[in-house]
């Protein structure tokens, strides 16, 4: 970590006050450390942007990413650039004494040149449902915001333990989740919705698959018979489920369970994930009772 001579002043200053500095370790292993609570901070994933406001540090964010637009209050922050392309100069004129970086959406280049300028950067990355809180809880020490990402915290973990528990070893559902649909394409393996769907009593049908999403074929879907069909898109409809329901030859076309999720919600490693999660374990528990418990055994 790279601190500024002005930042290691006022560490030495609190210091000899007999005050704590903010600290926290940080995705890349760094311990970061503020002399005080961020008064002006920079959100560089839509995600961030959310987390930092369920710690109710809306007011001090200056600048955020593009699409960062939930909350509401979130569509009006200046912007600073796209996750992949983050707009330095804009971001030094907003003087942050804090910037929250993206490790795999923004990438090393772009945070080792933030650091190299003397900006204080935390970095995260919420690679698993169970990540969340954790990512929470270290934003929180850092902000000065302890108490409150401990309970917010405290409910997710709770939500992700019922819903796990009430519906994990249910009888499982093949489940495609389309992610794209011109290419196609679904999640793989090395992506936390699986995970999710495994919670929820469902097989993600493409789960053998490397990496976080893959093209695959319509055939390809077809010849591993899902039971249901999801998607979650902001601005789609029923007609993204038309090629299926014209093509046929699926259990879920057959049952009619084709089922658009909220969008954001699963997408989003934020607080809402469980949210996102209870829609979908709804949608295959749906799937469950309309082919499983209908007593068909074909499927």
């Amino acid at each position: 970590m790279l601190i500024t001579r002005g930042l290691a002043g006022l560490l030495l200053a609190c210091w000899a006050l007999g005050c704590s500095a903010l600290e926290a370790v940080d995705d890349s292993g760094d311990a970061v450390s503020l002399p005080s609570p961020p008064q002006r901070i920079v959100s560089l994933a839509p995600h961030i942007t959310e987390l930092l406001y369920s710690l109710q540090l809306g007011d001090r964010i200056v600048g955020a990413s593009a699409y960062s637009d939930y909350p509401p209050a979130a569509r009006s922050l200046p912007r600073v650039g796209s996750h992949d392309r983050v707009d330095v100069e804009r971001i030094l004129a907003l003087r942050p004494d804090l910037v929250v970086a993206w490790r795999s959406g923004n990438g090393p280049q772009t945070i080792a040149r933030l650091r190299a300028l003397g900006l204080t950067v935390f970095v995260l990355e919420s690679a698993s449902l169970t990540a969340v809180p954790d990512v929470l809880e270290r934003l929180g020490q850092l902000t000065g915001r302890d108490s409150l990402a401990a309970g917010e915290a405290r409910v997710y973990r709770e939500r992700l333990a019922d819903l796990t528990r009430r519906y994990g070893t249910r009888q499982t559902i093949r489940v495609f989740y389309q992610v794209w649909n011109q290419p196609l394409m679904t999640l793989a393996s090395d992506q936390y919705v699986t995970d999710a769907i495994e919670r929820c009593g469902g097989i993600n049908i493409f789960a053998d698959l490397p990496g976080k999403t893959a093209t695959v074929s319509e055939e390809a879907v077809i010849e591993r018979q899902p039971e249901l069909i999801v998607a979650a898109d902001g601005d789609a409809d029923e007609m993204v489920f038309a090629r299926w329901r014209a093509l046929g030859a699926t259990p879920a076309v057959d049952y009619d369970q084709l089922v658009l999720l909220p969008p954001d919600t699963l997408v989003r490693p934020t607080l809402r994930l469980v949210d996102g999660l209870h829609h979908l374990c709804e949608a295959i528990e749906g799937a469950r009772q309309a082919i499983h418990e209908s007593g068909d055994s074909s499927t």
